[in-house]
């Protein structure tokens, strides 16, 4: 990243639990106020980052390389380069390549960092300085077409770690910042030094007096690309596909006869969510749906041979042979039949699964289930603090009086009891019933 002198984390925060009751609304697990055309992605992979982003010739030549995802520096006060190429139509033409995107924004510094103080965090007001980093970087990544339900991180460079008061504004100005984020429908991701921030955060990871981020970037240059065993942070924080790795400082490499000097990152998080442009291949108007069935409300129209921009898919009610149904920047769905999707039939590379993702607010983690009750057997647990994608609800077993349990992306169910959704006794919007 910026400053490249230390190893550095980004945490992710994504949470998960099952023992007591814990309210969603509650730090450290924050509720998302996701719109109906929100959607998670997660990458698994090499991405690799350079500050100023690179051509669309080079984003295409280095399609040769083992690398498929990109960061992008998309603003803030320390953002120490321009961006010449960095624009909403190279974010089409970038994921249309089938790269995925990882947005890093710059903001503010830890207070004891010896930079500029119109560059630092205040002591007194880390909160509302990262309550406004959130809102910028929003109303950037919205500018780019990152739509709702991605992740984006936030780059906290190195400091010295044993000063009080510097470890509490930071955890302050991230705790806002993912308050932020989570307020406008996106997730939460953190950039830090392993020695400082990474172990501040992974210290406050159960604290009920900050908000968890949902997911880690730890920045440890030694060559190994493996995302468990970091030191001070345990294997259990941010263990459901919310940890990135930057295993390899700056180096130069070329590929495709194009040299960029890189990052080189592994990665298992949320990432960016774009809309990915199909043409409407019915011959009359294609129907946009609230829900991936026909018998759902249909409450808009596509025009034949028009393009629409698909956010994920699911699978919904049989229909012209299709059980996939798309979900489109309209916050409706579509039939798969009826667009030019590589996959008539089946799901299509590079669209992600349906699914809104909530941190687990259960403090010893949470059991997931074959159906809606705890009759049903079990099929997993996840850790606490995990983050899971729920793609519908339904009535079930009731659990501490809520009767609400969650569908996830795997087709397991756990108790919205313990999901920081908006709503703990009942249905929460925009999330479909089953």
């Amino acid at each position: 990243m910026r400053d490249r002198r230390l190893a550095a984390v980004l945490v992710l925060t994504l949470g998960l639990s099952l023992l007591t009751a814990v309210p969603a609304t509650a730090t450290p697990a924050t509720s998302v106020g996701y719109p109906a055309r929100a959607a998670g992605t997660t990458f698994i992979g090499k991405a690799f980052d350079t500050c100023t982003a690179p051509s669309l010739k080079t984003m295409k030549a280095w399609r040769s390389s083992p690398y498929r995802a990109a960061a992008i520096y998309i603003g803030g006060i320390t953002r120490a380069c321009t961006q010449q190429h960095l624009s909403a139509d190279w974010v089409r033409q970038v994921t249309a390549m089938r790269w995925r995107l990882i947005p890093i924004y710059t903001g503010r510094q830890a207070p004891c960092r010896n930079i500029g103080k119109k560059f630092r965090i205040s002591t007194k007001t880390a909160g509302a300085q990262g309550a406004a980093a959130a809102k910028d970087a929003v109303a950037k990544s919205k500018a780019l077409g990152l739509q709702p339900g991605s992740a984006i991180y936030l780059d906290i460079e190195t400091y010295p770690a044993g000063e009080k008061k510097c470890r509490k504004a930071v955890l302050r100005y991230v705790s806002s910042w993912t308050k932020g984020l989570h307020k406008r429908g996106y997730l939460s991701g953190v950039y830090a030094a392993l020695a400082s921030g990474g172990k501040h955060l992974a210290n406050a990871y159960r604290s009920g007096s900050f908000a968890r981020p949902d997911a880690v970037w730890i920045a440890h240059w030694n060559k190994k690309p493996s995302l468990k065993n970091w030191p001070g942070i345990p294997n259990g924080h941010w263990a459901a596909a919310q940890r990135g790795k930057q295993y390899r400082g700056p180096h130069p490499e070329k590929h495709g006869g194009r040299k960029l000097h890189v990052d080189g990152n592994q990665f298992k998080a949320p990432v960016a969510t774009v809309g990915y442009r199909y043409r409407v291949t019915s011959g009359v108007p294609l129907k946009g749906r609230t829900g991936p069935s026909k018998k759902r409300k249909v409450v808009t129209k596509f025009a034949p041979g028009s393009r629409v921009a698909v956010v994920c898919q699911t699978r919904g009610a049989k229909a012209a042979g299709t059980r996939v149904w798309n979900k489109v920047t309209k916050g409706v769905y579509v039939s798969n039949a009826h667009l030019s999707t590589p996959s008539k039939k089946g799901f299509s590379t590079p669209l992600p699964r349906c699914g809104y993702p909530f941190q687990i607010t259960a403090p010893e983690g949470l059991n997931k289930r074959t159906g809606p009750g705890t009759s049903h057997d079990k099929a997993g647990r996840l850790p606490a603090g995990s983050l899971v994608r729920v793609d519908c609800q339904r009535k079930g077993q009731k659990i501490f009086g809520n009767p609400v349990w969650n569908k996830l992306h795997d087709g397991t169910w756990v108790s919205d009891y313990y999901v920081a959704t908006p709503d703990k006794k009942g249905f929460s919007k925009p999330i479909r019933r089953c």
